[in-house]
């Protein structure tokens, strides 16, 4: 038994003396010198060496001029062409430097230059960490590799990432754009960035604003989050999520989105948008709503899509799919919309009906015409089956002008001079002053031109193969009263500018705002790095080894 004790307490020794040996600091092991000398007088405890210098630490080799080595300490001090060398991934260059064997740490000074295969630094003073493998400077920087050039007062570089950490003012200078953070992640292999807090992207094309992004500068592709916005000359998007790609100019926002025209005094919203600058184009859906600046007013449109394209003078909106449309004295439905800036053309087609003031237009083919000089709606062309009809201002009746075509003219935003022709037919009450009916006016003639005032028939003028007259209300059967097509849409006439979006996009809209309200909780949190940035150099070599078979 005390023989088995024995051996087990030398094991347990032999063990802990291998282990602590294991443990213990790798002395700096001086593999040439041209000349070296011991003086106790100027350099106490010191070997000097010079010329040719050549030391090796657990890896890392040194060579430069002249050396201080203090053996006792494992530490060594270096001058004149210093340069230290990790494998095949880091040089260290520099007039002067320090190292430590036992704690691995590193000190270079002096026109300090870091090289690594992806990029160079060159500062005043670089410090080294081998054990964690950072270098980090607090000296004016400038780091340079075959795309960009950064410049920053201090940074951090995480060797085994390959990546570059600013926490104070950085510039990426590219040939195309110029890049300005605050807080910047950069990574030297596959050039992604990530930018958290107020950033600054800008180039000719344009002017980006995020405060939590996502940039290749290789590939030109950016995601950015977090009050960001792209900005043209002309034009400004916004998005909760906007995504870009800088070689095709072109830009995708989702959530939350607007897109503001400066120059056509327009707004676009909705939840998801599609940008293509080079186009001139620009597609919207989810909620989609065209506001344009019109008469001190705002028009309203909305489809469940939504396209704009040309240039400015010659910009064309298109809405598509239950397309409603709200203005402070005008609404509307139709099937879709084209509206032409260049002609001041607006066509409804399919089933349009048109309210203005209080009066309800349909017709197969309806044509809104504004005036270019003016920036005002000047006319109105409905054709084909055209009715007008409005609710009696105090009965139950209705005021109808039924005809083949309509020629209106606006004043103030409402109708004000119009001419129904051909088969037009009419039912009118008419009211005195004291808004005491007078008689039902029901007439037919070849053609029939009112003046409205005050959102009622001012005159009636009927011209060519006249028939009808006033008819007491006892004498005109309830029957008689009514023109054949009519039909009163009144419970769907667009009151506000929130009566244009359907119900179930409403719905949609709300839970959105629930998730956006979520991800401002978040905004604090720097963006997580991509799967594509962390295995960059993997796919580098599977695609090597592809080329080889």
């Amino acid at each position: 038994m005390k023989k088995s004790f024995f051996f087990l307490r030398y094991c347990f020794i032999l063990f802990t003396a291998n282990l602590v040996l294991a443990q213990a600091p790798k002395k700096i092991i001086v593999e040439n010198s041209d000349f070296a000398d011991v003086n106790q007088v100027e350099i106490p405890d010191a070997l000097l060496l010079i010329g040719n210098v050549r030391v090796n630490h657990d890896g890392v080799i040194m060579t430069c001029n002249k050396a201080y080595y203090f053996q006792k300490e494992n530490y060594i001090k270096a001058f004149g062409n210093v340069q230290m060398v990790q494998g095949d991934t880091l040089f260290l260059n520099s007039k002067y430097a320090e190292y430590n064997g036992n704690v691995k740490k590193a000190y270079a000074s002096g026109d300090a230059v870091m090289s690594s295969p992806d990029a160079t630094l060159v500062t005043e003073i670089i410090n080294f960490d081998r054990n964690t493998q950072e270098v980090f400077y607090d000296t004016p920087g400038t780091i340079t590799n075959k795309d960009n050039t950064l410049k920053s007062n201090s940074g951090r570089y995480y060797v085994k990432q390959k990546k570059f950490q600013f926490l104070t003012a950085v510039t990426i200078t590219n040939p195309t754009y110029v890049i300005k953070s605050n807080h910047l992640d950069y990574f030297s292999n596959s050039g992604h960035s990530y930018l958290f807090g107020p950033s600054t992207i800008t180039s000719k094309a344009n002017y980006i604003y995020t405060e939590k992004g996502f940039y290749d500068t290789k590939k030109n592709l950016a995601h950015f989050l977090n009050k960001s916005y792209i900005k043209y000359d002309d034009r400004v998007i916004k998005g909760d999520s906007l995504y870009y790609d800088r070689n095709r100019e072109f830009a995708s926002a989702t959530r939350n989105v607007k897109i503001t025209d400066s120059i056509n005094r327009g707004i676009i919203k909705g939840h998801y948008a599609e940008v293509y600058k080079k186009l001139d184009s620009m597609y919207v859906t989810k909620r989609a709503v065209a506001v344009n600046f019109v008469e001190n007013d705002s028009v309203y449109i909305h489809g469940k899509k939504l396209m704009v394209t040309g240039k400015e003078g010659n910009r064309i909106i298109r809405a598509f799919n239950n397309v409603r449309f709200f203005k402070t004295d005008m609404s509307g439905k139709c099937d879709s919309i084209h509206s032409s800036s260049k002609t001041a053309l607006t066509k409804m087609i399919g089933n349009p009906i048109l309210w203005n003031a209080e009066n309800q237009i349909t017709g197969d083919v309806m044509h809104l015409i504004g005036d270019n000089n003016t920036q005002k709606l000047d006319s109105l062309k409905v054709l084909n089956n055209t009715f007008i009809v409005s609710k009696d201002t105090i009965g139950t009746g209705y005021n109808q002008v039924k005809g083949q075509n309509l020629y209106g003219k606006f004043k103030e935003g409402k109708l004000h001079d119009v001419d129904i022709i051909k088969n037009a037919e009419v039912i009118y009450y008419m009211r005195n002053e004291a808004q005491e009916l007078i008689g039902i006016n029901k007439n037919v003639s070849s053609k029939i031109n009112l003046i409205l005032e005050e959102n009622a028939i001012e005159t009636i003028t009927f011209f060519q193969q006249v028939d009808g007259d006033i008819y007491p209300e006892k004498e005109l059967p309830e029957n008689a009263r009514i023109l054949r097509g009519l039909l009163w849409r009144g419970e769907e006439r667009i009151k506000s500018k929130d009566d244009i979006f359907p119900a179930e996009e409403n719905e949609d809209n709300d839970k959105i705002d629930k998730a956006t309200k979520a991800a401002e909780a978040k905004e604090d949190i720097p963006m997580k790095i991509r799967k594509e940035t962390l295995n960059y150099d993997k796919k580098k070599k599977k695609k090597k080894k592809k080329k080889k078979k």
